[in-house]
This record gives structure tokens, C-alpha cells and sequence, in this order.
């Protein structure tokens, strides 16, 4: 006589998790087999074959009556291979081979293997911060996943390798417990052979621009002919980023385990995500989205670095779907499946030629582009992108002269230490709210932290007529103000600061 299980489980829905239960009843009057409903995709559907496989190779009963497995609620697409352990754990816990008084305490999920191996999931972390807000002790999930659910305080995260562990576990078995509290499998990044600003020469400018969006998270075009070192210089600011707090790091966790990486990815450090998508990517591999949405690249970016090298060559719906992760720090995706919220607060570094041959102000190079070829070209960037885009500089060709007498540069250790004392200014600023810089200060903070005097109100004003500038722009000049005069350790924003933060708008004087 067999008997009804309820496992709790979950389902992804962009970068959370929502509650899924898998109610398994064996004993029925029927066919012999297993019948799934509640709306599972193709992945779900075939765990029969794993789960079956997996039971026999642990040396578990397989019920000889129809066994119905129920996934709800009804209404919710359940995808991929997530449900084989709660499965099989409802059938085992069903046949009356596993006591269910510690079943309703976690949370469960896991593929598994034909010998009854588990395999990692994805949204370790969103599922654990589902249990926790459940109110329920723990997670069973497979080892990778189980290390990233660790990092969420306040509940257990339970590492199963096998369907026969989780059972073990389950029963009571006293050499199966949960991850040590405090568990954390991400290390430093290794400081050896990595690309450091000693290596750029020449490019002062540049280079100071580059130091001033770091310390206040602000968005930065560079703009320069080919070979000026544009993407070099972009690709070594991970490296004068301070790294992220817990709380940040658990963000950027959530995001990357919910699109599928993996803690097994070598690339995989307690560092700031670093993303450089081809011009070729479409709308939906920028935003996120999909038939079932799930995180893009400016998600990906969450609390780091995403670099559009080539700027103009990228679609133009692409970029202008960047608007409101620009401006709101998240995005809201709308498809039939569901309308999700993906966090993207980021810092946008953008490289783009001065014009279609590349060769416009090249003091080596004439440049072979008509002024009408120019226009169109810059075109490509609309007036609102370009307003939130806070420091826009120009990176000059260097003559070969220069680079062969051109000493090196200042290490990214230094720039990194000028950085971290700005941005603990803005800490205080802010509360010590996770994640905010100056390149967010909006409404009364903004007022009080980057007040102006009168000559300095004036000298803005003229400048904004002059270049005629929008009002976003005036608060992006201000923030930007505000970062120079924190790595200046200054208190109140000095009229150099102002004057520095109105010559980065290098495209709305040109």
C-alpha cells in the first residue's frame, strides 16, 4: 500500500526563486509507470528514466504500482533537471523506505546521474534565500550548489553526492551533516601575471578619467583611433576596483548561479564581474529575456564592469535598451512565460573609434572620412544614451617616439588605494548601504553633498548653455564633481573639481 509525499522545491524566475511543491502519491490502481503533471518541460518529463536508474544503482525499492508526481502550483513552467532528487526522494519517502519528520525542514533540488550522482543546479543561492525567507532550517542541493547556498546567513546548507547521501542524511545518519557555517569556496584572485596599469604608457588623461569613475562608479566612453590603447586601459580597470563586500558578493553570486555558472569555472573569484559582449549580441543577450527570461549581460555585469568595445558598431536597439539599466540600476523584462526584475547596477565602459575610418585628430594618419561620414557615424549613439554617460574622454594616438621613451605607469595597487579611501567616504555618505556610490546620489543627498556656490552655480550654468546640455546631465556633472573631490579628500567641491568634471563631456563639446 503506497502513501502520499509532499517534497518542497523551487523554481528560477529570472534571478529569484519561488516555492514549488513536488507531491508524489505511488500505490495507484493503474498502468505501472510514473505520470508527471504540472506544466514540466521536456528535461522534467525524461527524469523518469534518471530517477528510476538512480533508485535501482542506490539499491532503493521501485514501487510496481503507477506512482502520479504532481509539481506545484499547476500554473508555473517547470524547466530542466532540477526536480530528479525531490522526485526520488518522494518516492522513496512514499514506499516507506525514509522517515518524512526532517523532509518538510528543507528545501530540495538536484539532477541526478543513472548511478544516482547529483549534479549541480542552478540558484543555489536563490533557492536558499527562498528557505530562509520560508522560515524553513536548510537546502539539500549537490556540492557546487550547496557551497554558494552557504554564503546566505541563517540557514544550513546541506551537500548531498548522491541520492543514497541525501537519504542518509534524511534518516538521521550522523556522518552526513550540513556545510560548516561560514563555508566560502571563493578566493582572491591571484595578483601574479594579471594585466595591471603599469603596463599602459602614456594616456595621463586617460588614465586619471579612468581613476575618477572607478571611485564613484560612474559610466565612461573612451574615445580614441585605433591603437591609443582604448581596450587595454579598459581591460585593467577590474583591476583598481575595490573588491565587493559580502552582501554585494552574494548579488553577483545570485545572478551568475541563476544563469548557470558554476562554482567549478576556474574564472570564478571573490572579484567584481568583468563583461565584454561582441557588438554581434542580440537585445535579449544584452538585457535577458528569453522564452523563459533569465539574466543578460548587464545583469552578468551587476556590480561590476560591462565593456561595449566599438561602441557604434553595436545595434541600435541594443543600446538603446540600455537606457533603464542605466538610469535604474535594474530591468524589467515582460514575456508571456513571466515579468521579471533583474538587478544591473553597473559601471559602463565604452570604447569607440572618432570616426568610421578611426584616423580623425591622428597626428600620423589622415583621416579619410567626409564630415557628413563623421555625423552619421557619432549618430549612432543617440543624445540620451550619451546623457548618461557621465565622463566622455579622448585617449590620443602616441607617435612611436613616445612609447619607446614613455616610463611606465603608475601601478594598479596605487590607484586602487586612492579609490578605496574615496569610496569609503561614500560608504559613510550613504549608511553604508551596500553597493552606492556617488554615480546613484540622487534627490536630498545630492542636494547636501554637492552644494555649489554662487560663482560655481553660474559657471555651470554657462557651461551647460554653451554645450547645451540636458538637466540629467547637470546632476551627472555633479556626481562627478563629487567623486574628484572625494579622491581629493576635499569636503565641499572645489571650482578645479567642477571645471575637471565639465571637461569629461569631450562629445558634447565636439
Amino acid at each position: 500500500m503506497g502513501m502520499l509525499s509532499v517534497i518542497r522545491s523551487a523554481a528560477l524566475l529570472g534571478v529569484e526563486a519561488v516555492p514549488v511543491e513536488v507531491e508524489v502519491n505511488t500505490g495507484e490502481l493503474g498502468e505501472y509507470g510514473l505520470w508527471l503533471v504540472g506544466l514540466p518541460d521536456a528535461a522534467v518529463k525524461e527524469s523518469e528514466e534518471r530517477v528510476m536508474s538512480a533508485m535501482q544503482n542506490c539499491g532503493l525499492r521501485i514501487p510496481e504500482t503507477r506512482t502520479t508526481v504532481n509539481l506545484a502550483p499547476g500554473d508555473l513552467r517547470k524547466e530542466g533537471a532540477m526536480y530528479d532528487l525531490p522526485i526520488a526522494l518522494g518516492i522513496v519517502a512514499s514506499t516507506g523506505q525514509l522517515e518524512k519528520t526532517r523532509l518538510q525542514r528543507y528545501l530540495i533540488a538536484g539532477e541526478l546521474g543513472l548511478s544516482g550522482r547529483t549534479r549541480t543546479v542552478r540558484g543555489g543561492v536563490a533557492i536558499a534565500v527562498l528557505a530562509k525567507k520560508l522560515g524553513l532550517q536548510g537546502v539539500l542541493l549537490p556540492r557546487e550548489s550547496a557551497e554558494e547556498a552557504a554564503l546566505v546567513n541563517g540557514i544550513e546548507a546541506v551537500a548531498v553526492d548522491s541520492l543514497d547521501g541525501a537519504v542518509r542524511f534524511l534518516s538521521g545518519d550522523p556522518k552526513f551533516g550540513p556545510l560548516p557555517a561560514g563555508t566560502n569556496p571563493f578566493r582572491r584572485p591571484p595578483t601574479a601575471g594579471q594585466p595591471d596599469f603599469t603596463e599602459v604608457k602614456g594616456q595621463a588623461g586617460v588614465r586619471r578619467a579612468v581613476e575618477v569613475a572607478a571611485a564613484g562608479g560612474h559610466n565612461i566612453l573612451i574615445i580614441g583611433p585605433p591603437g591609443s590603447g582604448k581596450s587595454l586601459i579598459a581591460k585593467r580597470i577590474p583591476s583598481i576596483l575595490p573588491e565587493p563586500d559580502p552582501e554585494e558578493f552574494l548579488e553577483i553570486l545570485s545572478v551568475h548561479s541563476a544563469a548557470g555558472a558554476s562554482l567549478s569555472d576556474p574564472t570564478r573569484h571573490w572579484q567584481r564581474p568583468f563583461r565584454a559582449p561582441h557588438h554581434t549580441i542580440s537585445d535579449i543577450g544584452l538585457i535577458g529575456g528569453g522564452s523563459i527570461p533569465g539574466p543578460g549581460e548587464v545583469s552578468l555585469a551587476h556590480h561590476g564592469v560591462l565593456f561595449l568595445d566599438e561602441l557604434p558598431e553595436f545595434r541600435r536597439s541594443a543600446l538603446e535598451v540600455l537606457r533603464q539599466p542605466l538610469e535604474d540600476g535594474y530591468v524589467t523584462v515582460s514575456r508571456a512565460a513571466a515579468k521579471i526584475t533583474l538587478p544591473s547596477r553597473l559601471m559602463l565602459v565604452a570604447a569607440m573609434n572618432p570616426c568610421p575610418c578611426g584616423h580623425l585628430g591622428d597626428k600620423q594618419r589622415e583621416c579619410r572620412c567626409s564630415p557628413q561620414q563623421v555625423r552619421k557615424y557619432r549618430a549612432k549613439i543617440s543624445g540620451p544614451l550619451l546623457d548618461r554617460i557621465d565622463i566622455q574622454i579622448e585617449a590620443p594616438a602616441l607617435s612611436l617616439d613616445e612609447l619607446r621613451t614613455a616610463q611606465p605607469g603608475e601601478s594598479s595597487e596605487l590607484m586602487r588605494v586612492r579609490i578605496e579611501m574615496a569610496r569609503a567616504i561614500q560608504r559613510q555618505r550613504f549608511g553604508q548601504r551596500s553597493g552606492a556610490c556617488n554615480a546613484v546620489l540622487s534627490g536630498q543627498l545630492l542636494r547636501d553633498h554637492c552644494a555649489l556656490d554662487r560663482a560655481q552655480g553660474d559657471l555651470l550654468q554657462q557651461a551647460m548653455e554653451k554645450l547645451g546640455l540636458s538637466a540629467r546631465a547637470y546632476d551627472r556633472i555633479l556626481r562627478v564633481s563629487r567623486s574628484i573631490a572625494d579622491l581629493a579628500g576635499a569636503e565641499r567641491i572645489a571650482t578645479s573639481h567642477l571645471l575637471e568634471a565639465i571637461h569629461y563631456r569631450s562629445l558634447d563639446r565636439s
